[in-house]
């Protein structure tokens, strides 16, 4: 008989590619992953790891007996699922995660609502940006991720997820407010064409959206200095380093010495959106925190 534990162990070697990533994953040391893999090759009789430099590398019968339990295991989340579905509540652990935005802007709300009305369940958030965030969702590393693409270039999707729109997250531009255009509620990119610009980290979605964008229009952007978080964007700008765009949720009020402007005849928009395994549609617990995020959507959009 196969152990589902050890066969979710060396389904999570073959999914992120060593023993100690897999460790990192699972929550567990890289001893336990090593012990739980020695077990199951005992248990099936077959080698299943073959050194490879200085790591491993899993053998024939490993990426069979990997394959095979990648299907065993979506069987068992589809079975769980049902379960839960059946007894139609929400409970046991949910694992979330979320561009740090809507972590901030959505989830305080969202958990608060999810510990009022099911006790029983017990969520864990994670923040993390989309492009982690989406394998992670896959891999099955979390139930349930917060994502988001612009308004002019979708964030890639693979199949098998299900996604629920939560809401649309203006952007405008902010700038110093010594800035030549400060006092306009109006403006156009092309304004800011001679602007430093400062950005998100490259190689994030966000600053490949920006680079992207402005080409559009033109612009070959000079950015002088990037940060992950938009808090402190908006210092870079109060100290006058540039200008940036600023999305509108969890950003709270603008620091002294910064102003904002919409962009005229071009709504720059995020879409956000919560996405899930397809195998988990009928967990409870899913439909549960969806439906927090969506009332924390509309709150954080002033909609009722």
């Amino acid at each position: 008989m196969l152990n589902l534990d050890r066969l979710r162990t060396l389904h999570a070697v073959a999914r992120h590619g060593s023993v100690s990533a897999a460790a990192e994953g699972l929550h567990v040391t890289t001893s336990a992953v090593s012990q739980q893999l020695a077990k199951l090759e005992r248990e099936t009789g077959q080698r299943l790891l073959a050194k490879n430099g200085r790591g491993v590398r899993l053998t024939d019968a490993g990426r069979l007996l990997a394959d095979h339990a990648a299907r065993i295991l979506s069987q068992v989340e589809l079975a769980q699922s049902d379960l839960e579905a059946r007894r139609g509540q929400a409970v046991g652990e949910l694992l979330l995660g979320a561009f740090p935005t809507a972590a901030r802007g959505l989830f305080p709300e969202a958990l608060a609502t999810l510990r009022a009305e099911h006790p029983q369940l017990r969520p864990r958030l994670r923040e993390m940006e989309p492009d982690a965030a989406v394998p992670s969702v896959v891999r099955g590393d979390l139930d349930l991720a917060v994502v988001l693409d612009w308004y002019n270039k979708p964030l890639p999707m693979p199949g098998g997820l299900v996604k629920a729109p939560l809401l649309d997250d203006p952007a405008d531009v902010a700038m110093p407010a010594g800035h030549p255009l400060a006092g306009r509620a109006e403006v156009d990119l092309e304004d800011f064409a001679d602007d430093e610009w400062i950005s998100w980290p490259e190689g994030e979605f966000c600053h490949d959206w920006l680079m992207f964008t402005l080409r559009a229009k033109g612009i070959e952007p000079r950015v002088r200095h990037t940060a992950e978080e938009h808090h402190t964007q908006l210092a870079l700008i109060a100290a006058g380093l540039g200008v940036a765009v600023a999305p509108r949720l969890g950003r709270g009020p603008v620091p002294e010495g910064v102003r904002v402007a919409t962009v005229r005849q071009l709504t720059m928009r995020r879409h956000v959106y919560a996405i899930w395994r397809a195998d988990a549609d009928r967990r409870p617990s899913i439909r549960a925190a969806v439906d927090a995020l969506r009332r924390a959507g509309r709150k954080a959009a002033g909609r009722p």
